[in-house]
């Protein structure tokens, strides 16, 4: 039971750091900007994920 649930969330966690990567590069932010949110989205996936989803670079910015 804990194998199947904690292959599910562990496989959206990772999609979801993905698009944050992916979202951050293509952003108008500096390039220091985009390495440190990369940096911490890769070092604190699910923390860094949800300070990235609050205060993040968008790419329409």
């Amino acid at each position: 039971m804990g194998f199947e649930y904690t292959g599910i969330i562990g496989l959206i966690i990772l999609i979801a750091n993905i698009w944050a990567i992916v979202s951050t590069v293509s952003s108008r932010a500096s390039v220091g900007a985009k390495v440190l949110w990369i940096i911490l989205i890769l070092i604190l996936p699910i923390i860094g994920f949800i300070v990235w989803l609050l205060a993040g670079p968008r790419a329409n910015r």
